[in-house]
């Protein structure tokens, strides 16, 4: 165990050193199994004041929950439910969460409940995917919208009314095993695959444990060898996971948003030669409506005729040459000069790619 202390200290010291430009290994990657996971469950939100609602599946809950309670309605007997929400209720269980710590919880109505402030949550069972129950939620609601509604039916809503939350609303019932402690081995998957980064990440954490003690599976997976002590192993991540390394350069992108008009690019993307021109045609359509009223002895009928106008203004388009290795720094700014919109430089960037003559992927979303 010494030693093995020993080697940690002699690695945190190394690490210090390290270039401040390096990323870290915990910085872009995670350590397989040890991950999140999502709860769901159904149940009522009561003491809503008159905000709501009466569904079929509402009245069920409510008549259930009171036969748990040992009350049971008379036949026919519809309760009046204004005061209570049917609502689903989602919650995030992160890795090594023990029993009894709490969690926080989002409530939702999934009915027609006009707003859930000031409501409470009855106590609520959340399962996993496996069906399983390992939280149990429960507490007063934290709304941030409000709704309103005047007499003559006008009404106002900011914000969302109909979503809250549960700041540590649910006790944690039962823990999700994780393979953390299992095996003779750890395995990092990056937040971003690349063989090259995969292949550094192996080397740097070689070079500071020994040869053979790591290897990338692929270009998203760093298998490492590991001790079967738990205790010695979370010694061991800590220090693996502050490894500093330079990761490789990203792919040459350019990202649209077709939506917003963002556009970002890569460092890596530049043009082979190209020459672009690009022109716009306006039409613009006004149509007036006159009168047309005959004199008061002809006879004829009054009536309205359209006058339609048509303009077209064509506007001077200007071209524009690229010399080989030219980076799309130069290409933005060329189209500036001549003053493209955002919307323009998308119909550019299309035709250049169609054309070959963008070294990277143009990704439209």
């Amino acid at each position: 165990m010494q030693k093995a202390l020993k080697l940690i200290t002699a690695m945190l010291l190394t690490i210090a050193m390290m270039p401040a430009q390096a990323a870290r290994i915990k910085d872009i990657a995670a350590v397989a199994g040890v991950r999140d996971n999502q709860l769901v469950g159904y149940g009522l939100v009561v003491g809503l004041p008159g905000t709501g609602e009466s569904t079929p599946f509402t009245d069920q809950s409510f008549n259930a929950m009171l036969q748990n309670f040992g009350i049971t309605l008379p036949p026919g007997t519809k309760p009046k439910t204004k005061n209570v929400a049917a609502v689903a209720v989602h919650a995030t269980l992160p890795p090594f969460t023990k029993q009894g710590q709490t969690i926080d919880v989002t409530v939702s109505s999934i009915g027609s409940a006009k707003s859930l402030r000031g409501g409470t949550l009855l106590q609520t069972f959340l399962k996993g995917l496996d069906g399983n129950v390992y939280a149990i939620a429960q507490g007063s609601l934290v709304v941030g919208g409000f709704s309103a509604q005047g007499a003559d039916g006008s009404s106002v809503v900011g914000n969302t009314p109909t979503v809250g939350r549960i700041s540590n609303g649910a006790i944690v019932e039962q823990e999700i095993a994780n393979p953390f402690g299992r095996g003779d081995f750890l395995t990092f998957n990056l937040f971003e695959s690349d063989f090259t980064t995969a292949q550094r990440m192996a080397d740097a954490i070689n070079e500071f444990l020994g040869p053979e003690m790591a290897a990338a599976v692929d270009a998203t997976s760093i298998r490492v060898r590991a001790p079967r002590d738990i205790s010695q192993r979370v010694a061991y991540l800590s220090t693996i996971e502050n490894l500093t390394f330079e990761p490789a350069d990203g792919a040459a992108k350019i990202i649209v948003n077709s939506r917003t008009g963002t556009i970002v690019v890569g460092q890596n993307v530049k043009l082979r030669p190209a020459a672009v021109t690009h022109g716009g045609m306006t039409v613009t359509i006004r149509e007036d409506l006159n009168v047309s009223q005959p004199n008061a002895m002809a006879g004829g009928q009054t009536v309205v005729v359209p006058d339609t106008e048509i303009e077209v203004t064509e506007e001077d388009g200007r071209m524009f040459k690229f010399d080989p290795g030219i980076t799309l720094d130069d290409l933005v700014r060329a189209v500036n000069q001549v003053g493209a919109a955002p919307s323009d430089l998308m119909a550019i960037l299309q035709s250049l790619k169609k054309a070959g003559a963008i070294q990277g992927q143009l990704i439209i979303i």
